[in-house]
């Protein structure tokens, strides 16, 4: 079952790349023919951004020979060597999207930092040159006026002391504005009492839980979730890392009792104007009454990081496996959080790890899993997270405060939702997903969602639909506003809000789309056809089933219309190529998307083939 998962995974792989592909070659022909809808918006990012990128462009074709170039020209001196690293420095930034990660000194390779084997005397498996700390520390201070001079800033990630010493330094460009600030997308799931709203709690407001649930109230939306501590709804939270790389965080304030308090919460949009890079967090529910709600969340909110949340006292139990494997489904790199190591016995501890560990290294899931024990490890998993199979997993205490400094430094330096340019791509024609929709006074409806390709400003003419006969009706772009800042333009890759004119309420809903005018209409779905992969259920799958489909942000009941499957019927493991149609009304979907869907306990994934 495994393997045949792990081979089925890989051709929906194969197949979503191929449609990806055809897609870009068509979207580069459309916008030939239209009037430069995105007029290279996208490209532009702000002047001073392009020309800092242009120098030094040539010396950039390897990060780790050109690091070393600019330590030896900063040992030199000269003020022409200068110049040429500050230019390097300049280029290596924004050619990473407005933050990098510089090592000084000889670095352990991952196999041994990952062991903690680095007392070895052999520097085999070291990278870099070996200096001493005099040297490391001259080098950091002529890093830093050099950050200064570009309008950037530098902040000391770790440091190592004793036979290998060593330093790593962030070095991060403010955005020229909000509509620019890097943001990283989080999706916290995890089995019910796990502690994912206070865990969140903690992050984003600074105070430590006082154990009874203090930290998570904050945090919920309705009056039964303060009643009852459980999460019902998709709850959202940002965290705003600031130039430096410190978290941006309420004032603090000492009571009479000496106790440490936070003060009023910062509102989203002082933290967006604040910070350099925010950490979008998606609250998902973990009581199995609300997994249609978390499904929801996790295939809407395009999440690039999923956080399994796992309670130290009850293990990888429940609704935990269940999320797990939707986000193994959906190919979205995780990373493990085991909370509540202060109340819990060293023995139950013990034995929830290894039941963690041995799931992470099944066949089913294929991770490495990496404890972060210190900075490096932590620093080391951010920078090359997403690429590789390996699964960090944090032990933390939201009430002492154990292990959330290397939480904080893992989400600090994550790479940015809008930077995978395999997932959205600007050079398209528009493409927004509708998530969210409200009736707000003397302003009227605004839906919230992602802009899947393309970009959008303020004042464009779009069309928004398909509304229940598949039409789509023209309306207009008013005002945006990102994390609750306003802003004028939007790529691909980023979540706002769009304020629309002479749109009523009750006629939008959630998994509609809005796409560029054009003369060629948007065309609306009602039967697909889709390769899929049965992962559970208990008797048969026969035409006219019906079950609730996951696609993005569509959520509607589809029926079996057909299937090529010799024996007429699907069971557990089987593979098939499924021809689905929807019940209630036609839907904007495209080949190459993935979808997941669900009745009772039955569970199937897959990727849309054709429509038809």
């Amino acid at each position: 079952m495994a393997t045949t998962l792990r081979n089925f995974q890989s051709e929906i792989e194969q197949i979503h790349n191929r449609e990806i592909a055809k897609q870009r070659a068509h979207g580069a022909e459309q916008l030939q023919k239209e009037q430069k809808h995105s007029q290279a918006k996208g490209k532009a990012k702000e002047d001073a951004f392009v020309e800092l990128a242009k120098a030094g462009t040539e010396e950039l074709r390897d990060s780790a020979e050109t690091e070393e170039k600019i330590l030896e020209l900063l040992l030199t001196k000269v003020p022409a060597n200068h110049d040429s690293a500050r230019d390097m420095i300049a280029a290596l930034i924004t050619q990473n999207h407005g933050e990098y990660v510089l090592r000084i000194g000889a670095q352990p390779s991952k196999a041994k930092l990952f062991a903690g084997d680095l007392n070895d005397d052999a520097l085999e498996e070291w990278t870099g040159i070996e200096r001493t700390e005099e040297t490391l520390d001259f080098l950091l201070q002529g890093i830093t006026s050099t950050v200064e001079e570009v309008g950037g800033k530098t902040s000391l990630l770790f440091e190592v002391h004793g036979k290998h010493p060593r330093k790593s330094a962030l070095l991060r460009l403010p955005p020229p504005s909000v509509s620019l600030t890097p943001e990283v997308r989080c999706a916290v799931v995890g089995n019910v009492d796990s502690g994912k709203s206070t865990t969140l709690g903690v992050l984003t407001r600074g105070v430590l839980d006082d154990g009874r649930g203090r930290a998570r109230v904050s945090l919920f939306r309705h009056k039964h979730e303060i009643e009852t501590g459980r999460t019902s709804s998709v709850g959202m939270e940002i965290l705003g890392f600031a130039p430096s790389g410190a978290p941006i965080l309420p004032e603090t304030a000492t009571s009479n009792d000496a106790e440490v308090v936070r003060r009023e919460k910062l509102g989203w949009e002082e933290i967006s104007i604040q910070a350099a890079k925010i950490v979008s967090f998606i609250d998902l529910a973990g009581h199995e009454r609300y997994l249609k709600t978390t499904l929801y969340g996790l295939t809407s909110g395009a999440p690039s990081c999923v956080i399994l949340t796992v309670g130290a006292n009850a293990g990888l139990i429940g609704m935990s496996k269940e999320h797990l494997s939707i986000a193994l489904a959906l190919s979205v790199p995780i990373a493990v959080c085991i909370t509540k190591i202060d109340m819990t016995p060293t023995n139950v501890q013990t034995e929830t790890i290894k039941q963690v560990v041995k799931i992470l290294r099944s066949p089913g899931c294929r991770k490495v899993p990496v404890f972060v024990k210190s900075s490096e490890i932590a620093v080391e998993l951010a920078t090359g997270f997403g690429k590789e199979k390996l699964c960090p997993i944090f032990q933390v205490s939201n009430v002492t405060g154990e292990g959330l400094g290397y939480l904080r430094t893992f989400l600090n330096l994550l790479p940015s939702s809008e930077g995978d340019k395999d997932k959205f791509v600007v050079d398209q024609p528009l493409e927004f997903s509708v998530t969210e929709i409200w009736s707000v006074p003397y302003v009227g409806t605004v839906v919230n969602g992602i802009v899947n390709g393309g970009s959008i400003k303020t004042g464009d003419a779009v069309m928004l639909g398909p509304d229940s006969n598949g039409n789509f009706q023209s309306t207009v772009v008013k005002s945006m506003q990102r994390k609750r800042a306003a802003v004028t333009t939007a790529e691909a890759g980023q979540c706002v809000s769009c304020a629309l004119k002479r749109v009523r309420r009750n006629t939008v809903r959630k998994g509609m789309v809005m796409v560029a005018k054009s003369e060629t209409l948007p065309k609306a779905t009602r039967q697909f056809q889709g390769q899929v992969l049965i992962l559970y259920h208990n008797t048969t799958l026969q035409k006219n089933y019906q079950a609730m489909l996951h696609c993005g942000a569509v959520r509607q009941t589809v029926r079996i219309i057909d299937m090529d499957h010799p024996q007429g019927v699907l069971r557990t493991g089987d593979r098939a190529t499924v021809s689905f149609e929807f019940i209630s009304h036609p839907e904007f979907v495209k080949e190459g998307m993935k979808l997941l869907f669900r009745e009772g306990k039955t569970k199937g994934l897959g990727v849309i083939t054709k429509l038809l």
